[in-house]
């Protein structure tokens, strides 16, 4: 059983220590795939997919048999200052969608054939208003990186983590502008859809907090104590976690990738064991990959959040394993080997 952090200090230190991809089941797995009956090359990043995954399993021929999606749900007191379109009680209306299985998400993740988990965290307290204070103390942000980091189903083989918080793309935006540099405007978008007046709103929102907190941010969980939010901070916890029982992950949108960057931030090679499923029509997210140094497997002009998007890249991922491990080899399939 994966010991729980007790202490942000121990969920660094665990993150830290965290080991790397089993290298003999990657060059197992490079090799195997050389012996493919194909052209070198001719499947593309499909070979890539499947040894990089191969590697994190410990195998050379893997299988994807128990994929899960977990999607957290958290409310934020920015919101007051009217960066949303929707007001915080659709947060909860979408948590008991997501409970009767009527949202995108549930259908992608049956699709996929993935175990769905939804955690709602203290949805009648949201995190403090961030240009006032601290989004969140100390102990808050253990409570919510351990709800992520227990999430996990150890026996799990792939992790989509997803989101539901209405305004929060305005704390994703300033995590990134805190964490990446450059301009607010550079990070701060519609999200779901306020006009230009709500877009200067929030790049200024978004301004005031990272400008507030800059001197207490010296890594990711800094940046998530002062500018994040339950389920971002959950969707770390969980990615962690991951990182540490060698199940890949494959990341989904801006705030999932902003949840992800705090982690980079705070421990190098914390998501070696991660891939970006797609690339959100959020504005920022193309930056955001790029410094993540992920190259997005989809890019089809999806915004909605909760895991929507790495759900639907499972497919890509199940196509990559099923080519590998189920293929013939030359020598198999009594082909001659040019």
């Amino acid at each position: 059983m994966l010991p729980t952090p007790m202490s942000l200090e121990d969920f660094r230190s665990q993150l830290a220590q965290a080991s790397a991809a089993d290298q003999a089941s990657v060059d197992a797995a490079a090799a195997r795939n050389g012996q493919l009956t194909k052209p070198p090359g001719a499947l593309g990043r499909l070979e890539d997919l499947a040894i990089w995954y191969g590697g994190w399993r410990g195998t050379d021929r893997p299988a994807i048999n128990s994929p899960q999606v977990i999607v957290f749900a958290g409310n934020h007191g920015v919101t007051a200052q009217g960066v949303s379109a929707f007001p915080p009680e659709v947060t909860a209306q979408m948590v008991v969608n997501f409970e009767h299985g009527g949202a995108a998400i549930n259908q992608l993740a049956k699709l996929a054939g993935a175990r769905m988990d939804v955690h709602a965290l203290d949805l009648d307290k949201p995190v403090q208003d961030f240009t006032q204070g601290p989004a969140m103390s100390e102990a808050e942000l253990l409570a919510a990186l351990q709800a992520g980091w227990q999430a996990v189903d150890p026996a799990a083989d792939l992790l989509v983590v997803g989101e539901m918080g209405i305004g929060n793309t305005t704390p994703a935006a300033a995590l990134s502008f805190a964490l990446c540099g450059g301009d607010p405007a550079d990070w701060t978008g519609r999200g779901t859809g306020v006009d230009d007046a709500g877009l200067a709103n929030k790049t200024r929102v978004v301004r005031e907090g990272a400008t507030l907190h800059g001197g207490a941010i010296k890594d990711g969980l800094d940046a998530l104590a002062c500018l994040g939010g339950r389920e971002i901070a959950a969707m770390a916890g969980a990615i962690a976690a991951a990182r540490l029982l060698h199940i890949p992950v494959i990341l989904d949108g801006f705030i999932c990738c902003a949840a992800a960057a705090c982690l980079q931030r705070t421990s190098e090679g914390a998501l070696d064991h991660a891939i970006a499923g797609h690339q959100s029509a959020e504005n920022a997210h193309p930056a955001l990959l790029k410094e993540l140094g992920k190259e997005p497997l989809l890019s089809l002009g999806l915004r909605l959040g909760e895991g929507s998007g790495a759900a639907l890249a499972i497919q890509v991922l199940k196509g990559a394993i099923a080519c590998h491990s189920g293929m013939a080899t030359f020598a198999e399939a009594g082909v001659t080997d040019a």
